[in-house]
């Protein structure tokens, strides 16, 4: 038995799989790598031929390419997630540098404090 990163990861490349076999059904580029940090992901490939990263975030069960709220969107639904991505895709990435998602927690924090 492995362990527990392990076993994530794992799940992490079975969505990011499926998600891949979806937009490519749906006539976007996208391939399954592993980041510098060990992440598996996959590079998606817009209209104008630039490429975001997309992960699988196991905690919030999101599909997500950036920071902003508009750039996530659930795993336990497919095709839907499958869909907004190809859409963003055919759109054209956000201009700029992919930011990495980050949650602040002290803001969680604080709504308790209140």
């Amino acid at each position: 038995m492995g362990t527990v990163k392990e076993s994530q990861h794992a799940y992490q490349v079975e969505l990011l799989t499926a998600l891949r076999n979806e937009l490519i059904n749906r006539e976007i580029i996208a391939v399954l790598i592993t980041d510098s940090k060990n992440r598996p992901c996959l590079d998606v490939t817009d209209s104008a031929f630039r490429t975001r990263r997309v992960y699988a975030h196991l905690a919030f069960q999101w599909y997500y390419w950036g920071a902003e709220h508009d750039e996530r969107v659930s795993c336990l639904k497919l095709f839907p997630a499958a869909d907004r991505i190809a859409e963003a895709a055919r759109a054209g990435w956000r201009d700029g540098e992919q930011e990495e998602l980050g949650l602040d927690l002290s803001q969680i924090r604080q709504a308790y404090r209140s």
